[in-house]
């Protein structure tokens, strides 16, 4: 027989007879969870926990012992940049992303490196055991350690968990995952958030290094909930078309290194191939003397990421001009399209805007004011830029220009591409150091960098 279950709400902790769409408190949303209303017997979450020998008491922080944490290489440059050097021992990551777009591909690449060194344990609750290894021939990766396990029920994965004592978990994915003793099925917030809480007391409790696999759904949650993002250490994000052979890898959360880190792999028959230099990728293939791109430099995590990004104005036929941008903050080119009207002289709000970012980025940072300014003036007079010239800085409501952070990076990158000239504001800092052949054309308004150009 199932156990009885209660219901509760995760905002207020509200308590319910039974499930509804809304908690009658706090007239929240989708926030009812399902659990066991038997508190004397263990779930797997529970089980799971590390023993404890009487109540926790407070402790002085100079009392807490202090440890550098323990870090390894999981064989691809590109996944460990994102980690923020390496996998940390004892650390629970989430990987989420649609599906088909390359997550078990990764894990499964991973444990190539992995089992040369550790006991690496794959759970898939979609995929048989002979799927598995015949995946794994394709992509050429060799078993040594490796141990896969074709298995939904939690019970049975801490069980195994417990008799193998791996030291790298992979579950794929957490929506197959489910609790007997919930009455909820696989895949709700009750089941996720249940067998996640699992997960993480094994990863704390035993010093396991989890990778859980997340999919995406329609509204572009990790496995429906977002409480999931709050639970884990690091979320990583994998993100590109499929019809596009390019992925990026980026932390949106990561607890023991730089958020916003991005990775670059490219899909192929054999599987993902790290992308090294990602800026020569997205450069690859510009088209030279056209009008309406122009090239930018902005900060993905600690890494200077060269951007290109093209505008097309046309003439409207309609009483209300239509704007699209793709890999850009609508809201922001908007303000930009006025900005450049009223203070570049150029009369923009009679014609449809066209924007877009190659390579699949989305620039959400200011320092590309400058380049898409560039690019809209050009387009719209029709005139090219030339192909040596790069655009870094942020543009005031007034049309001037001011400084961004790490310019010194982003101008060494410029460089290393082969620009040989920088639209920069005018203000950079006193320390800016230049690198030599880079010429930098200090303006202070987006007049000054039109007239230039």
């Amino acid at each position: 027989m199932k156990a009885k279950t209660m219901f509760y709400c995760t905002e207020c902790g509200n308590e319910l007879p039974k499930w509804a769409g809304q908690c009658p408190a706090c007239k929240a949303w989708n926030t009812i969870v399902e659990q066991p209303a038997d508190t004397k017997r263990k779930s797997p979450a529970a089980s799971s926990a590390p023993a404890r020998h009487g109540a926790a008491r407070p402790r002085r922080m100079e009392e807490v012992e202090t440890t550098e944490e323990l870090r390894f290489a999981t064989g691809m440059s590109e996944l460990d940049r994102v980690l923020g050097g390496g996998a940390v021992q004892g650390s629970l990551v989430l990987v989420g992303g649609a599906p088909g777009i390359g997550k078990s591909t990764l894990m499964l690449q991973i444990c190539h490196n992995l089992c040369r060194f550790a006991k690496v344990l794959y759970v898939s609750g979609e995929e048989s055991e002979r799927q598995i290894k015949l995946r794994a021939e394709r992509l050429g990766v060799r078993s040594g350690e490796l141990y896969l396990l074709a298995e939904t029920s939690l019970e049975d994965v801490v069980e195994a968990v417990e008799e193998l004592k791996p030291d790298v978990l992979i579950v794929d994915s957490i929506q197959t995952m489910y609790n007997s003793e919930l009455t909820a099925a696989p895949g709700s917030v009750g089941q996720v958030k249940d067998c996640t809480l699992a997960l993480m007391n094994l990863a704390k409790g035993r010093g396991i290094t989890v990778f859980v696999i997340g999919h995406v759904n329609k509204e572009g949650s990790i496995a429906g909930p977002k409480v999931l993002e709050h639970m884990v250490d690091c979320v990583l994000y994998f993100e590109g078309e499929q019809q596009n052979s390019y992925r990026i890898l980026r932390a949106a959360k990561n607890r023991f290194g730089a958020t916003n880190e991005i990775g670059v792999f490219e899909m192929g028959d054999g599987g993902l191939t790290e992308v090294p230099n990602p800026s020569e990728l997205l450069l690859s293939g510009r088209p030279q003397d056209a009008p309406g791109t122009c090239v930018t430099c902005v900060m993905e995590g600690v890494r200077p990421v060269l951007a290109e990004v093209q505008a097309l104005l046309a003439p409207t036929s309609f009483n209300v001009p239509r704007r699209t941008s793709n890999g850009f903050d609508f809201n922001r080119v908007n303000l930009l399209l006025a900005v450049l009207e009223k203070r570049g002289g150029l009369m923009v709000s009679s014609c449809d805007a066209y924007i877009n970012v190659i390579g699949g980025l989305f620039l959400d940072e200011p320092a590309a004011d400058l380049a898409m300014v560039v690019a809209l003036a050009s387009s719209f007079r029709d005139r090219p830029v030339p192909g040596d010239l790069a655009a870094i800085g942020e543009v005031g409501l007034t049309g001037e220009l001011r400084s961004v952070n790490a310019l010194g990076q982003r101008l060494s990158e410029v460089h290393r591409l082969g620009f040989t000239k920088c639209l920069v504001p005018q203000r950079t800092g006193a320390k800016l150091e230049v690198p030599d052949g880079l010429r930098l054309i200090r303006v202070r308004n987006i007049r000054e960098a039109l007239a230039f150009l």
